[in-house]
Parts: structure tokens; C-alpha cells; sequence
């Protein structure tokens, strides 16, 4: 078996080569993180020929920089497994995990995508932030770092879930005026996608902001006090339409983002995966731009671990 480990600050996710086994930890590497420790128990469990290594999770700002953030993980990683790859900026694997492997799962799911689908925009709308991926002739042709992307609209940094509502919108339209809100981490995207039934409680894999339930009632309760209210302040009705419109201002977000990408680059297609990829289809559908959902081609397991797919796909079909 040769498996693909995505190593990202919150989640660490990992896929087979062949698709027919994936798993996400969320492991926060910004606490005392279990990192090392999962990962010998899963190559204890699943004793692969070979791992390819992609991550983001060196920018955790429990390291005093990104050097030391690789230095970390990749101690971890050769630490559990025997035969490791990393795959940096050029979609290629190496042996070593230098800076260029920093930020870099994009680049594998890019290869991939190219490969299989050819020039399209690739879009990844995960728990934490969204990739905009413009692939021409089969390589990807965006910024190399995340601070680059951030300046030229390929990283948003906005997910599914982890998101606070104060960092998509700064008011709301509420009983006819519009309603600041307030910048305390109250409620996230994980709440409103819940409370709207696009995520599963089971989806839900990180911690709350206050630390309660991850079920409806409790979703409500968090969102109305994005507003300074309670649910004694507010409806039903209220409340829905707060999470409708965090859901479309991320929307239009994306759709904006899609739309400067396929213009500079003559692209008319979008192949969107993750956690968030029903936000990418709305986006698509806004921007009047074809898309082709990584679900349906590969399932929903695949599509919400993709870049771990793509880096076992390319050690398997490049290292071997």
C-alpha cells in the first residue's frame, strides 16, 4: 500500500493509492499536538511500502517560523515511516523536506488534476481555507507560496468550518436595517453549514467556540450571538437567514475569486473537491462557469482528503 499523508495545521488527513481507504485526525498542531504519536499508530496499522508527504501545517504559530514547522513534521513523519516522499511547489517528489515543501498540498492535487480532467481551474474549499488553482497545460500555473496566492486571489483563506463569521461580514440584515455584528468568536462556518444541513455533526470535527454541542439547537444559540442576542431575542426564521447570508457572501467571495482566475487565464471549468465543495458548485453556477465535482468522479471520501489521494497517486505511479 503506499499512502498519502496531508499534513495541515488543524486536520491531518491520508488516502491509499487506490482510493479504497482514507482517514482525517484532527490534530491541532498549534496545542500539544499528537502528531507523532498518530502517526506511528497509523503506520503501525496500515504498514505502507511508501508515504507521500504534503502539508501546510508548518505555519502553526506554536513554531517560531516555517523552518521550524517542517523541521517538526517531518521529524514526525520519518520517525513512523520507512520510505517517505515529500511533494513541494513543483508537484514532484523528494526526499527531503526543504522550505519549498512548505504550503505545497495544491501543488499535488494540481498534477493530479491536470492529468485527469486537463486545463481547468482546480478548487479546494476545505475546513479552513479555499485553493484556486489555474491549471494550464497540465501544470499548475499559480504563486508558489501562500503569501504570494494571498495577493494574487489563489488562497482565500475561508473554509467550511473553522471560519468566524466576523471574518466573512462585518454586518447583517436583520428585521429591516443592517445589523453590525460583533468580531468575538461566537459562531463559524461550521455552524452555519450545519444549521443549513450541509455538513454532518460527524463533519463537524473540530472544537466549538464555546465549547458546547455540535447539534442544531446548539448552532443557533452560537449564532445569534454573533448579534450580541439570544434565542429568546430571536427566530427561527432570524437565524436561518443569518447563516443564508454568511453562506452567500462566501459564495459570491469564491465566485469573485473564479472569475478573475478564468478570465486571466481563458479558463472555462472549475474542478472543485472538499469539505466546502458545495460552496465551489454555487460559486460556479454564480459565475456562469462550468464545474466538475471530484465527488462524483472520485466519491465524497476522496474529494475531502484529495491532495493525501494525489500525493499517494504520484510516489505510487512516479517513485515506483
Amino acid at each position: 500500500m503506499i499512502l498519502g499523508i496531508d499534513i495541515g495545521g488543524a486536520n491531518t488527513k491520508l488516502a491509499s493509492s487506490d482510493g479504497s481507504h482514507t482517514e482525517i485526525h484532527y490534530l491541532p498542531l498549534w496545542k500539544s499536538s499528537l502528531l507523532p504519536e498518530v502517526l506511528k499508530d497509523i503506520a503501525s496499522r496500515h504498514k505502507p511500502e511508501a508515504v507521500g508527504v504534503v502539508m501546510t501545517g508548518e505555519l502553526a504559530d506554536s513554531f517560531s517560523d516555517k523552518d521550524e514547522g517542517i523541521q517538526y513534521i517531518a521529524r514526525a513523519v520519518e520517525e513512523a515511516f520507512a520510505d517517505v516522499w515529500y511533494i513541494d511547489s513543483s508537484g514532484t517528489p523528494a526526499r527531503e523536506a526543504k522550505r519549498s515543501a512548505a504550503a505545497a498540498n495544491w501543488a499535488a492535487s494540481a498534477v493530479l488534476a491536470g492529468r485527469d480532467f486537463g486545463d481547468c481551474i482546480f478548487a479546494d474549499t476545505g475546513s479552513t481555507t479555499t485553493d484556486i488553482i489555474p491549471v494550464v497545460n497540465g501544470a499548475a500555473a499559480c504563486a508558489k507560496t501562500d503569501l504570494e496566492r494571498l495577493c494574487r486571489g489563489e488562497l482565500i483563506y475561508a473554509g467550511a468550518l473553522r471560519t468566524n463569521l466576523a471574518a466573512l461580514m462585518d454586518r447583517v440584515e436583520l428585521r429591516g436595517c443592517a445589523c453590525r455584528i460583533s468580531s468575538e468568536l461566537f459562531a463559524i462556518t461550521g455552524d452555519v453549514y450545519l444549521l443549513l444541513g450541509h455538513i454532518s455533526a460527524e463533519a463537524y470535527n473540530c472544537e466549538t467556540p464555546d465549547g458546547s454541542g455540535k447539534d442544531t439547537g446548539s448552532a443557533r444559540r452560537r449564532l445569534a450571538r454573533v448579534v450580541c442576542a439570544d434565542i429568546h431575542e430571536l427566530s427561527d426564521e432570524d437565524l436561518i437567514s443569518i447563516a443564508e447570508q454568511a453562506k452567500q457572501k462566501q459564495v459570491s467571495e469564491l465566485a469573485g475569486a473564479l472569475s478573475g482566475c478564468a478570465g486571466k487565464w481563458k479558463l472555462e471549468r472549475v474542478v472543485g473537491c472538499g469539505l466546502g465543495e458545495f460552496l465551489i458548485e454555487e460559486a460556479c453556477a454564480k459565475a456562469g462557469l462550468g464545474f466538475t465535482s471530484v465527488s462524483q468522479e472520485y466519491g465524497h471520501d476522496i474529494s475531502v482528503v484529495f491532495p493525501a489521494y494525489a500525493a499517494a497517486r504520484i510516489v505510487s505511479e512516479k517513485c515506483f
